[in-house]
C-alpha cells in the first residue's frame, strides 16, 4: 500500500513541475501529462505493467464528472451569452456532421467496417476545452470577437453529444438496439439529463441559500456530493448524466452563492488533477510499441478531422450567422481532441462490441497529434489571422477569480472618537478611487448609499485598487523582547528610520494598526515597510 502511495504521489509531483515546465517552453500542458505516462508504462523507462481498461474506464469516467462540472461552473453566462445559439448548434449539429463525416472517411477511404467507423467519428467528434484554454491561459491569449467564449461554450457542452452517439453506436453494434430503441435513448439521454439537471441546480441553490455550513469546507462536499449526484441520477435511468452535470455546472457557476471564490480554486485545483490522471492513464495504457501498425490510418484521420470534417461542420453552421472569415478559420482549428475522447475510446474498448481494428491507439495517436500539433499553433494561427484582443483578458470568460486582482477590499471601524461619527456617507472627503460599500451594524450587512449615517461601532468596509508593483515592497518583522531599546515607547518616539513605516503590530494573535500615540509593549511583533536596496 505504502509503496502505490508513494508512487502515487512522486507521479502527481511530477505532473505538476511538468505543467511549470511545459508553459514555460509553450508545449501543452496535456501533452506532457501524456508522455509521463508513457514513459512510466509497459514500454518506458519504468515499465509498469498496466492493461486494466475497465479499471482506468471508471476512474476515467469519474474524472470526466468533475472536469464537466468545472467545464459549465466556470463558464461566464454574461460572457457566453452572445455566441451561446452559435455555440449550442456547433456542440449538437457540429459534432453530428463532424462524426458522420469522419465515419464515412473511414468507410470509404480506409475501409474499415461502417458500424467501427461510425463509432470512431463518435468518440473524436467532440472537443476539448481544457486543451484549448490551458494554451490561452498560458500565453494569456484572449480571442476578438467573443471567439473564446464561443470556444469555451462549445467545448464544455459537446462531450454529452459526442458520449450518445458513442453509447448509441455501441448499442447497435452489440444487437441491443433497434430503431425505437435508438429513437428511446435519444429522447431518454435529452429529456432526462437536461430536467433532472434543472431540478437539481433548483436545490442545490435553495440549500446553499438557506443552509449554513458550521464547519468550513463543508459547502466543497457538499457541492462535490452535487456533481457527483447529477451524473449518477440521470445515468441509472437512462439519461445523459454528462450533460445533466454540465447544466447544473453552469447554473451554479452563474449563481450568487457564498463562498464561491473558495469553490472556483477548489474545483480549478480538482479539475487539474482530474486532467492529469487522465491524461497520465492514457499515456500509461497505451503501448508505443503498437503505434506504428495504426500510425497511417491515425494520421490520416486527425488531417481529414483537422482541415475537412471540423471546417466544413464551421462553416456550414457558423457562415449563415455571418461569421468573418477569420473567425470561422480560428474556430475550426481550434477543435483540439482531449480528456472526453479518451474516456469514450475507453468505453468503446471494455464494451462487448467487436471491432477489428484497436480504436483505442488510434483514438491516442489521433488526440496525441492534435493537441501537440493543433495545441501548438493555435496561438501562431490566431496571431497570423489577426484574433488576438489585447484589451482583454481570457479569464473574463471565465467565472475564474483565482487571478482577480482589481480591487481589494478595507475594514475600518468607527470608534467612539471616529471623525466619520455620526457623519452622512456623502458628507465624507474619500481618497480617490475608494468607495464605501458595505457597513457592518449589529452583525447586519447593509448596503450603503449617500444618505446612511455611520454610527459608533459600524464597521465599515471599503474597496480600492490594489497596488500592483509588489517588487517595490519589502515587509521585516521586529520582534520587541523583554530588553529592547522600543518597549513601552510610542511609535512616534522609538528610533525607526525616517524611510521606514510600522505599518501593523501583531499582538496577542490580533492585529493593530498603529499611530504616533501607540505604544509598543513586550511580545508585540512590528512589520516594517523598509525600501528596496537598490
Amino acid at each position: 500500500m505504502a509503496i502505490y502511495l508513494l508512487l502515487a504521489s512522486v507521479i502527481i509531483l511530477i505532473c505538476v513541475l511538468f505543467n511549470k515546465l511545459s508553459n514555460k517552453v509553450g508545449i501543452p500542458m496535456l501533452l506532457a501529462f501524456i508522455v509521463l505516462g508513457m514513459i512510466f508504462g509497459s514500454d518506458g523507462l519504468f515499465k509498469i505493467p498496466f492493461g486494466n481498461y475497465e479499471f482506468a474506464e471508471q476512474i476515467c469516467s469519474i474524472a470526466l464528472i468533475f472536469i464537466m462540472f468545472y467545464g459549465g461552473f466556470g463558464t461566464s453566462w454574461n460572457e457566453a451569452k452572445p455566441v451561446a445559439v452559435k455555440s449550442i448548434l456547433l456542440s449538437t449539429l457540429g459534432v453530428i456532421f463532424t462524426a458522420i463525416l469522419t465515419g464515412f472517411f473511414c468507410y470509404f477511404i480506409l475501409h474499415i467496417e461502417l458500424l467501427e467507423s461510425l463509432l470512431i467519428g463518435a468518440v473524436i467528434s467532440s472537443t476539448d476545452a481544457a486543451s484549448v484554454f490551458s494554451i490561452l491561459r498560458s500565453k494569456k491569449l484572449n480571442l476578438s470577437d467573443n471567439t473564446a467564449s464561443m470556444l469555451e461554450l462549445e467545448s464544455g457542452s459537446n462531450d454529452p453529444c459526442s458520449y450518445m452517439l458513442t453509447a448509441i453506436v455501441l448499442s447497435i453494434m452489440t444487437g441491443k438496439a433497434n430503431t425505437s430503441m435508438v429513437a428511446y435513448m435519444v429522447f431518454a439521454q435529452l429529456v432526462y439529463g437536461i430536467i433532472i439537471g434543472v431540478i437539481i441546480s433548483i436545490l442545490s441553490i435553495y440549500i446553499l441559500r438557506r443552509f449554513k455550513f458550521t464547519t468550513a469546507g463543508f459547502d466543497m462536499a457538499f457541492v462535490i456530493g452535487v456533481a457527483i449526484l447529477s451524473y449518477a441520477l440521470p445515468s441509472v435511468i437512462g439519461g445523459n448524466g454528462y450533460l445533466s452535470t454540465y447544466i447544473v455546472g453552469i447554473v451554479l457557476g452563474n449563481t450568487d452563492i457564498a463562498n464561491k471564490k473558495s469553490l472556483v480554486n477548489f474545483f480549478d485545483g480538482v479539475t487539474g488533477l482530474m486532467q492529469m490522471l487522465i491524461f497520465f492513464l492514457l499515456g500509461l495504457l497505451a503501448f508505443p510499441s503498437q503505434i506504428p501498425s495504426i500510425f497511417l490510418p491515425s494520421i490520416a484521420i486527425a488531417l481529414f478531422l483537422t482541415f475537412i470534417a471540423r471546417p466544413l461542420a464551421v462553416f456550414a453552421i457558423l457562415k449563415p450567422a455571418k461569421c468573418k472569415l477569420p473567425q470561422l478559420l480560428l474556430v475550426s482549428f481550434a477543435g483540439l481532441r482531449g480528456a472526453a475522447s479518451i474516456v469514450f475510446a475507453i468505453m468503446a474498448t471494455v464494451s462487448p462490441a467487436y471491432t477489428r481494428n484497436d480504436v483505442f491507439h488510434i483514438v491516442f495517436c489521433i488526440v496525441l497529434l492534435s493537441i501537440s500539433f493543433q495545441g501548438t499553433l493555435i496561438p501562431w494561427v490566431a496571431k497570423k489571422l489577426g484574433m488576438i484582443d489585447d484589451n482583454a483578458n481570457v479569464l473574463k470568460t471565465f467565472n475564474d477569480y483565482s487571478e482577480e486582482n482589481d480591487i481589494q477590499f478595507i475594514k475600518l471601524a468607527i470608534t467612539k472618537h471616529h471623525p466619520w461619527k455620526n457623519k452622512l456617507i456623502r458628507d465624507i472627503i474619500l481618497p480617490p478611487d475608494t468607495l464605501i460599500v458595505m457597513l457592518m451594524r449589529n452583525k447586519e450587512a447593509i448596503v450603503p448609499n449617500g444618505n446612511t449615517i455611520l454610527y459608533e461601532k459600524d464597521i465599515a468596509v471599503l474597496s480600492a485598487t490594489p497596488f500592483q508593483d509588489e517588487n517595490s515592497i519589502k515587509f521585516i518583522e521586529k520582534k520587541i523582547t523583554s530588553n529592547s531599546k522600543w518597549k513601552n515607547k510610542k511609535i512616534s518616539e522609538s528610533s525607526i528610520s525616517s524611510d521606514e513605516l510600522v505599518i501593523m503590530i501583531k499582538r496577542k494573535g490580533k492585529i493593530i494598526i498603529p499611530r504616533g500615540n501607540t505604544l509598543i509593549e513586550e511580545n508585540d511583533v512590528l512589520v516594517i515597510n523598509s525600501p528596496i536596496e537598490a
